[in-house]
């Protein structure tokens, strides 16, 4: 698979594990906030070769017990699914990042035990989800389908938002839970400009203004919180 950078540790992208991120290059696509902007468009990062990275994660045996694998959107790349099996062959564990517009590359991955943990990225409400994803036009039933999926799945989840003033209000909250009512984890982030964002001049909600979005979202899923505010 075709790598656009790599974390050698991280404690916070894989929740209770020690592990590393890998970068997968490209996504379908275009949110403006995205803070990995050069990713997406499949103009930047470092390429490093499947074997280097498989050579590192052979000498980080016992000091490493995880790989978050994000992008970019990995489901995008055609090879993902041998990748993951080769890092699970490997002896550890696999948390996937994923959009969910691929739900029939998702269940191959949840279905043959390739990730031990899912989070997926949820917009914003229905109706403004096209927009919120750069996308005019979006057909969205693969985002339903991936939410009901990864919910059945018995595996590790979490879906998570960031709130960005310029596309999100509290009441967006309230319909984003009505999706994914029930969920076990659900986190509303804090939008921060790191630069090389796709469309800048973004700016955060207030500390007040994501309270009053995780009181709505928590109608639906009480066990919302709010992430990085």
């Amino acid at each position: 698979m075709k790598i656009a950078g790599l974390q050698k540790l991280t404690l916070l992208d894989f929740p209770g594990r020690t592990a590393c991120t890998v970068f997968a290059p490209g996504c379908n696509l275009r949110c403006p906030f995205c803070h990995n902007g050069e990713l997406v468009t499949g103009h930047g990062g470092e390429e490093i070769s499947e074997e280097s990275f498989f050579s590192f994660l052979e000498k980080r045996k016992g000091l490493l017990d995880g790989v978050a694998v994000t992008g970019g959107e990995p489901l995008l790349r055609p090879d993902v699914t041998d990748f993951l099996r080769r890092i699970k062959g490997m002896g550890y564990a696999v948390k996937l990042d994923t959009n969910g517009f691929f739900p029939e590359k998702l269940k191959t991955v949840l279905e043959e035990g390739l990730a031990d943990y899912v989070a997926m990225d949820v917009k914003n409400s229905l109706d403004k989800y096209a927009a919120t994803a750069g996308i005019p036009g979006l057909d969205l039933s693969p985002v339903t389908e991936s939410i009901r999926m990864i919910m059945n799945s018995g595996k590790e989840y979490e879906f998570r938002t960031t709130a960005v003033r310029e596309f999100h209000a509290p009441e967006d909250f309230e319909e984003i839970g009505r999706l994914i009512a029930g969920a076990e984890k659900y986190f509303i982030q804090g939008f921060i400009d790191s630069g090389g964002l796709i469309c800048p001049g973004l700016s955060p909600l207030s500390r007040e203004e994501m309270e009053e979005c995780l009181e709505r979202a928590r109608k639906y899923v009480p066990a919302a919180q709010l992430r990085g505010v």
